[in-house]
């Protein structure tokens, strides 16, 4: 017996190639000439014989499929599984593969003198019909033109039934997902479009947290392991030509059911709070409850946290869709076989295992510096000491050519030495970031010589410490820090961002603190001020460049043994990052690129500030009291402050005074308060 087979290295097919393998007779497979290789492939790993699986170059858009019948000879069964399967494929792809891929197959067939042709369609031939759409029906679809695939697989089937010279039989497969078994899909589509959020809660939330309960239209589901099964085994039962079947399950369920469903395998919190949709409502403020009823504003947002999740606009087709497939053929022609479609409940978990371990996006992406930076150019700002410079060389062992830029020459021809004789490579900048113009500049050459930056660290930075009670005359202390934390990285990433856009991939890191995670600061109100800044510009930034490839990623450093921190003598005693410790965090940015990387501490600073707002105030304003300003603040400090502090001194002593305490007590006491106007 010899078989015709298109479409043998798709998703379909290689299942089914696996059971038809096991029949006597020759498979013929149609499959590009770039495909031959890939054919080979399976071949080696299903252990088939080469005369028992033979290669046909040829293409479905072609006539006869660009296949000589002479060469073949004479075929029993056509499989046509070629087709692109897919919602959100363009139109004019669509019409090419499905329609007159599906004329072309027909052409050959014919030609071929088959016995019967085996035409894969879909459900979706369907259309949105409302109600129960039999294996007999066909001219009783609704609304098709409302999606490319959905047209041209009723099309394509229309074909088979009313222009084929041959015998034929057709099968329309529900929603296919991986092999039952082992959880394989080379692809992904349907609900493996949700894995990714259904990941995200799972990691978020604690399984014992209650969903509420989203119920969805009916959703039909069957692994690919059964549709090779059952159409290899109804494909050589005799006498069901010109005959349908819906290879479906019999019993489907909400879509809601069907996440849930994932959502336990995936160890995740599951949908239990059911509540009326009615009441629901109840339980939300006026506004809210006005924006949910604004169906306009709810579809804009909708769809754009489906772009956000990566989930196709196409995929909601599903939520008007509310048809039921009788499958009684099909379970007649499978009777006695043990053919049957197992319950999801039985193989989601080797569903999302597989996904978790092959198709997982976060999985995929790099896990080391070196797959990120190797023959990258990486640009550093401060990289002639402490943070900037151990980033400098991490990056230049793990392959990365870094730009090193600093105020001071000197220093930065002893950073590049270093690294060069590490065996790294290395280009000094030296630039005052503070001066705008020298920003510019600095820009302008790097551009020229360098050609691009793919990764920009904008790690220079200037702290002061010091009260705002000693500020009263030092407004440049907020315009010298602004200069060089905010504006001088704005106007490097500006100026960098068209060459990014243009070669459509770029990462910005910026170097903030952990203060800026919290409510404030004492004493660190104009540094604290101006990493939020950066923080806000970058995010607003991600948004408008996502769309380009460009990523930007805030870092929320904790107190790190540098000479900044040098000058404050409170900080000698107390356990803080070293640099290598820090540039962890920058190599975690560069790897995942992620919105922000922070530590537990920082994130304990941000929760505490939301969760406890009054708490804490009294912490920090505590913390501000028995703490005190550097020496060197002090020092260059108006003088009408410390003048303020003798007045507030002398007044505690004067009702001190009132309450008629002994010599002893009152000499030490002001002991003390010398002591702290001193």
């Amino acid at each position: 017996m010899n078989y015709f087979v298109t479409g043998i290295t798709g998703f379909i097919g290689r299942q089914f190639l696996e059971v038809l393998r096991k029949r006597e007779g020759t498979i013929y497979a149609l499959v590009r000439p770039n495909s031959v290789k890939k054919l080979e492939k399976i071949r080696f790993e299903y252990g088939i014989a080469d005369d028992k699986l033979v290669a046909v170059p040829g293409d479905l858009s072609e006539p006869l499929c660009g296949v000589n019948p002479e060469d073949i000879g004479h075929i029993d069964h056509f499989y046509h599984l070629g087709a692109i399967y897919d919602l959100t494929a363009d139109q004019e792809q669509q019409k090419k593969a499905n329609v007159e891929g599906t004329q072309n197959a027909l052409n050959l067939a014919e030609k071929c003198s088959v016995k019967c042709f085996h035409h894969v369609s879909s459900i979706v031939a369907a259309g949105f019909y409302p109600g129960v759409f039999t294996e007999e029906m066909f001219d009783e679809a609704v609304d098709v033109e409302k999606n490319p695939y959905f047209e041209t697989k009723h099309i394509s089937e229309g074909l088979v039934r009313k222009q084929s010279a041959v015998p034929w039989r057709i099968y329309r497969p529900a929603v296919v997902v991986g092999n039952s078994e082992t959880g394989w899909i080379n692809k992904i589509d349907g609900p493996y479009y949700f894995f990714e959020l259904i990941n995200t809660i799972s990691e978020v939330l604690p399984r014992w947290v209650p969903l509420p309960v989203y119920r969805g239209n009916e959703f039909n589901i069957v692994p690919v392991d059964f549709i090779a099964k059952a159409l290899d085994h109804i494909s050589h039962e005799p006498g069901l030509n010109g005959t349908c079947f819906h290879l479906t399950n019999p019993k489907s369920s909400p879509f809601g059911a069907v996440i849930n469903t994932f959502l336990k395998a995936a160890k995740g919190p599951t949908m239990k709070l059911d509540l009326p949709a009615d009441r629901l409502m109840d339980f939300l403020p006026i506004g809210a409850r006005m924006f949910l009823q604004n169906k306009a504003i709810v579809n804009r947002v909708k769809t754009q946290v489906l772009e956000n999740l990566g989930i196709p606009k196409e995929v909601l087709l599903t939520e008007h869709l509310n048809t039921r497939y009788d499958c009684r053929n099909t379970l007649k022609a499978l009777e006695g076989s043990g053919i049957s479609v197992p319950p999801l409940k039985a193989y989601a978990a080797r569903l999302w295992n597989y996904w978790e371990q092959h198709l997982n996006p976060e999985y995929l992406k790099p896990q080391y510096l070196s797959d990120v930076v190797r023959g990258r150019i990486v640009m550093i700002t401060g990289g002639s000491d402490g943070i900037g410079l151990e980033a400098a060389k991490m990056c230049a062992e793990a392959g990365a050519k870094v730009l090193l830029v600093a105020r001071t020459q000197e220093k930065l021809d002893v950073a590049v030495k270093e690294i060069t004789d590490a065996g790294g490579s290395a280009v000094a900048y030296a630039c005052d970031l503070a001066d705008m113009n020298a920003c510019d500049a600095l820009i302008d050459k790097v551009l020229a010589e360098q050609g691009y930056v793919d990764i920009l660290i904008n790690n220079a930075g200037r702290s002061i410490r010091r009260s705002l009670n000693l500020t009263y005359e030092r407004f440049h202390d907020f315009e010298r820090v602004m200069q060089l934390n905010y504006f001088s990285a704005v106007k490097l990433t500006m100026r960098l961002l068209p060459s990014m856009v243009e070669r459509k991939r770029g990462h910005v890191v910026n170097i903030s603190t952990i203060a800026a995670m919290g409510k404030g600061s004492p004493r660190f109100s104009s540094y604290t001020a101006s990493k939020s800044a950066l923080d806000s510009w970058a995010n607003s930034a991600a948004l408008e460049y996502a769309g380009d490839n460009i990523a930007f990623t805030n870092i929320h450093m904790p107190l790190v043994r540098t000479k900044m921190i040098a000058a404050t003598t409170s900080y000698q005693d107390i356990n803080v990052l070293s640099t290598k410790e820090a540039v962890k965090l920058i190599n975690d940015a560069i790897v995942y690129q992620p919105s922000e990387v922070n530590t537990m501490t920082g994130t304990i600073v941000r929760q505490l500030g939301i969760l406890s707002p009054k708490l804490n105030k009294l912490i920090f304003s505590t913390l501000y009291q028995i703490t005190d300003d550097s020496e060197a603040a002090k020092a260059s400090a108006h003088p009408s402050a410390e003048q303020n502090k003798k007045v507030v001194a002398t007044k505690a002593m004067d009702a001190l005074q009132q309450l008629h305490l002994d010599k002893e007590t009152l000499e030490a006491i002001n002991n003390i308060l010398r002591g702290y106007h001193t």
